[in-house]
């Protein structure tokens, strides 16, 4: 039986890796360990209904913080993915069948947690024709039944091996939000996340526009995994060009000697002018931080991101 919490059972194809030393994180970078009534309710409900979430599964830095608030990313699809990406703390290998039952229960939790807002994730699914679209589309349309004021939010796989038209399939549920990290700049690629395309991902995007243009459209990079800025630059006028209204970038965290090494920690003023440069290449929200990740504070920003809007088509009625 494979056990999970073993590095080299969790990551097979990062054993015979030889190890990054792990610089020592600077003083901006730190949280506090995750404790408090808040945390401990969330993680009852999560395990009650025999949910995987993104914030234990990919170590995220975060997790006391989301948890204590109520708030938290939940991971559809099993908690194996299909893919290697050398960032990526979610163990890989061949995945267990689909459950069909998990769209009720991850719509019971939500409905338990009293969310207004939430993110639903996955692990890549290439052994899946569809790579689980119609798994997202339910899971949506159960989420909308159970909770109908909740407004969702979707970080999706890029649906590399699948027939274009899966992608009918989840923008036909009409998510609040669809998402879909491009995580690093085109030339680390081949390093950072092999078995994607960065054109692949930057099309889906654009595609999910041309399909609904109601959809507000998300997607993150990661820093410090040896970009420079000017392709930063170049990434924020490639997602423009693909109609990508909100931009999130967070520094990169190694999450163990085996993956993909930290080039270097970012500093936060860098990040503001990350901010500053991306507003003015037009995004309707934007959050630039060290410890930014794709749904961190996401309700609130969702809350701003359509206010934002708002905003942006009185202006050009006028």
């Amino acid at each position: 039986m494979r056990n999970l919490k073993l590095p080299e059972q969790r990551h097979p194809e990062k054993a015979h890796r030889s190890d990054n030393v792990q610089p020592r994180k600077p003083k901006w970078i730190r949280v506090k360990a995750p404790t408090g009534e808040g945390y401990n309710a969330t993680r009852k409900i999560l395990r009650e209904n025999n949910l995987a979430t993104v914030c234990e599964e990919a170590a995220c830095p975060n997790a006391g913080e989301c948890w204590s608030a109520g708030h938290a990313t939940m991971m559809i699809m099993g908690e194996i993915c299909t893919r290697g990406c050398t960032f990526c703390n979610i163990a890989t290998g061949k995945p267990n069948a689909l459950d069909t039952f998990e769209p009720g229960r991850v719509a019971e939790a939500v409905n338990k947690l009293g969310l207004k807002h939430v993110v639903i994730t996955s692990v890549d699914r290439d052994d899946l024709e569809d790579g689980g679209a119609e798994h997202f589309a339910q899971t949506i349309r159960a989420i909308r039944y159970r909770s109908p004021g909740t407004t969702i939010e979707i970080l999706t796989p890029d649906f590399l091996k699948c027939a274009p038209s899966v992608l009918d399939v989840v923008v036909k549920a009409r998510p609040d939000v669809f998402n879909h990290n491009l995580e690093t700049v085109p030339g680390l690629y081949p390093q950072v996340r092999p078995g994607a395309r960065y054109f692949h991902s930057l099309r889906l995007l654009q595609r999910v526009k041309e399909k609904d243009p109601s959809i507000f459209t998300k997607s993150g990079i990661m820093v410090g995994l040896g970009e420079d800025r000017q392709s930063v630059h170049q990434v924020m006028e490639d997602m423009r060009a693909a109609d990508v209204d909100f931009l999130t970038i967070g520094q990169y965290l190694q999450p163990s000697p085996k993956h993909h090494g930290v080039d270097r920690f970012v500093t936060p003023d860098e990040f503001s002018s990350y901010e500053r440069a991306a507003y003015g290449k037009g995004f309707l929200m934007v959050s630039s931080t060290p410890l930014t990740r794709s749904s961190h504070h996401a309700g609130d920003a969702f809350e701003r991101l359509r206010d934002a809007r708002k905003a942006h088509s009185g202006k050009q009625r006028h």
